[in-house]
């Protein structure tokens, strides 16, 4: 936690690129594996958990984001880019209505984005500088 206190736009680019990587990767490990076991369609427990692990530290690292960045702007797109990537990942889970596969790319690639352009614009000198009490 105290990692995602120091450096929330670092740990959001890392797991917003890393949810990312997941993404893309899991048809290509499922299509990849033989399967030889007999309901090989589906994906393994530990692999979906993956989702969750994500949407948590992508959570926090948006959380502290927003009480810390200086650009006002920043705070609804990061909020708007998170929920539509829980969304889309619920959505994956529960089949609430049709959405293309690669429609998840487009909230993960934002919140890349939106942490890698926070962390460039606020770079501050004191500890104090970025936060924001509006």
């Amino acid at each position: 936690m105290i990692i995602i206190k120091e450096n929330p736009d670092n740990i959001g680019a890392l797991a917003s690129t890393l949810c990312l990587i997941h993404c893309v990767a899991t048809p290509f490990i499922f299509i990849a594996q033989s399967c030889s076991v007999a309901n090989c369609s589906e994906v393994p427990t530990w692999w979906g958990i993956i989702d969750y692990l994500f949407l948590i530290l992508s959570f926090f690292a948006v959380y502290r984001t927003t009480k810390t960045t200086s650009i006002n702007r920043i705070k609804p797109m990061l909020w708007f880019s998170f929920f539509l990537l829980f969304a889309v990942v619920a959505n994956e889970k529960y089949s609430w209505f049709y959405l293309n596969e690669n429609f998840i790319y487009v909230p993960a690639i934002a919140l890349i984005a939106l942490h890698i352009y926070n962390r460039k614009y606020c770079q501050c000198k004191t500890t104090t500088c970025c936060t924001n009490e509006a």
